[in-house]
């Protein structure tokens, strides 16, 4: 790449190429450290001392891979090669945090191929805001604080380039011919990293690699009483819990301050060595909400999500309490409509019915036709209005009978469509809290009992279908259901 010398850049080596992924990768954080330390080293001095006498700039290191032939590859994966001769590229941000996954796909890529990946700078500036992410001291100062516009020194965050097009199937090739490589670019890895720690008030590297997503506070309160016990059981491998703000404990008796203000969407994390513990996200009520914390969370590439959370039942042979496993999703939730039509099906992922179904049977210790009494296995539809039985009933109610739905909530197939769009395996299990077809709707002494006696059985379904699905091959849980025609080789 020809430099312009009104821009000062970090030294910029030619690739580098590698058969052996560790290398690989070892390579990228060198040249993502030199280039993130080139740009906070001359914001500090333009903090300092004003104005630099160049444009600084740095750019994220790329994965290359340029594959010249049609011969077999391993076909029983999904992912781990690409489908046709040509040249392939990705940026890459943060390889610290994302070091095992990097190292896996390249590994597979290498081994599928026959050939090796090249490693060097991208054309793709860093955006300063991220390059200092990292720096508790630092922040960009707000517009007019500084004694120059920053944007005329540093690159920043452009969202005409973070989006979506790869996953969404709108991008075939990058503007210089190459091909995607991963489902994100490295800028969009990075704007969502940024809102996790916003909306989460934990550090995304605490994320674990399986997801519970849930609507109510009560499910938190009792995942941190599971995360502590958990912790005292050493057989169990759980090494800490995390919860907002980035407070740690590794025993069951540690102490964690109740902050004094929640971020949006409180998160907590029972963590493994191998990243293979449990994440529970509270996102709150809404598909927005939903959509939001998915659109996020999924740059971590997780094995699985699964929404477990409270919603009202629609037949009148369920009772509340009863579980509802999702099989097929009525959106009516509208706020994927731009990047997933309505027309396009979610199908249920077999793997994770029968891991929830399993952890049914596990915790109630009921099975076959018994299970029947408490769970029932259908259509779950996602509304946008919270008081929808508030207006004329005719138009939903028709349209709930029409889909076979015998559930309704406002998050469940927001979660399901996004873990579709994001290639993310997801499933649903819901509990049922109130019946307003019926005459059952939720009133504060109700809801005390049933919280009390429900929330801490579902929770424990939740967890131990994850545990069930940590024991899965990850080949088997990323069936083709997730895969279009023309697919990245990144998961």
């Amino acid at each position: 790449m020809q430099e312009d010398v009104s821009i000062l850049y970090p030294d910029h080596p030619a690739p580098e190429f590698f058969h052996d992924a560790e290398a690989a990768v070892e390579r990228l954080e060198q040249l993502y450290r030199a280039a993130t330390g080139h740009l906070v080293g001359h914001f500090r001095e333009a903090l300092a001392g004003g104005r630099p006498g160049q444009r600084i700039r740095a750019c994220y290191p790329e994965i290359r891979l340029e594959v010249d032939s049609f011969s077999k590859v391993d076909s029983r994966l999904s992912f781990g090669h690409v489908a046709q001769p040509g040249i392939y590229s990705t940026t890459v941000t943060r390889p610290d945090l994302f070091r095992k996954y990097l190292i896996q796909q390249i590994g597979l890529l290498i081994r599928s191929h026959g050939v090796p990946v090249g490693i060097g700078p991208s054309a793709t500036p860093v955006p300063v805001h991220f390059a200092v992410a990292a720096c508790p001291d630092l922040a960009i100062p707000q517009e007019g604080a500084l004694d120059f516009p920053l944007r005329d020194v540093f690159d920043v965050p452009d969202l005409a380039t973070t989006n979506d097009d790869i996953v969404n199937g709108t991008l075939a090739r990058f503007p210089d011919g190459s091909m995607p490589l991963a489902p994100f670019t490295a800028q969009r890895v990075d704007y969502s990293l940024a809102r996790l720690s916003h909306y989460t008030a934990t550090d995304p590297s605490h994320f674990q690699n399986h997801v519970l997503f849930t609507n109510y506070q009560f499910y938190v309160d009792e995942f941190e009483a599971c995360a502590r016990a958990a912790l005292d059981d050493p057989a169990l491998g759980y090494s800490s819990f995390v919860a907002t703000g980035n407070q740690e404990i590794t025993t069951g008796d540690g102490r964690i301050l109740v902050p004094e203000k929640l971020p949006q969407m409180p998160t907590y994390h029972l963590k493994r060595p191998d990243g293979q513990g449990i994440t529970l996200v509270n996102i709150g009520v809404g598909p927005s909400n939903a959509k939001t914390a998915t659109d996020h969370i999924a740059v971590l590439r997780p094995h699985a999500w699964l929404m477990v959370g409270h919603c009202a039942g629609l037949r009148n042979t369920q009772a509340l309490g009863d579980f509802v496993l999702a099989h097929a999703y009525l959106r009516e939730d509208h706020v994927l409509d731009d990047d997933l039509p309505v027309w396009v099906p979610i199908p249920a992922l077999a793997e994770i019915q029968i891991a929830l179904e399993d952890a049914v049977e596990e915790v109630t210790q009921l099975e076959g036709y018994e299970l029947k009494r408490i769970m029932r296995t259908g259509t779950v539809a996602t509304i946008d209005n919270r008081n929808w039985e508030l207006r004329d009933q005719s138009g939903p109610v028709r349209r709930l009978s029409q889909s076979r739905a015998v559930a309704l909530d406002m998050e469940s197939a927001t979660i399901a469509a996004n873990g579709f769009r994001f290639r993310v395996p997801y499933g649903t299990l819901l509990c049922v809290s109130d019946k307003p077809l019926h005459g059952e709707l939720k009133l504060p002494g109700m809801a005390s009992e049933f919280y009390r006696t429900q929330v801490s059985r579902h929770l424990q379904i939740g967890i131990r279908a994850m545990e069930l699905l940590r024991e899965t091959p990850l080949e088997r849980i990323h069936s083709r259901k997730l895969r279009s025609f023309e697919e990245t080789a990144f998961l």
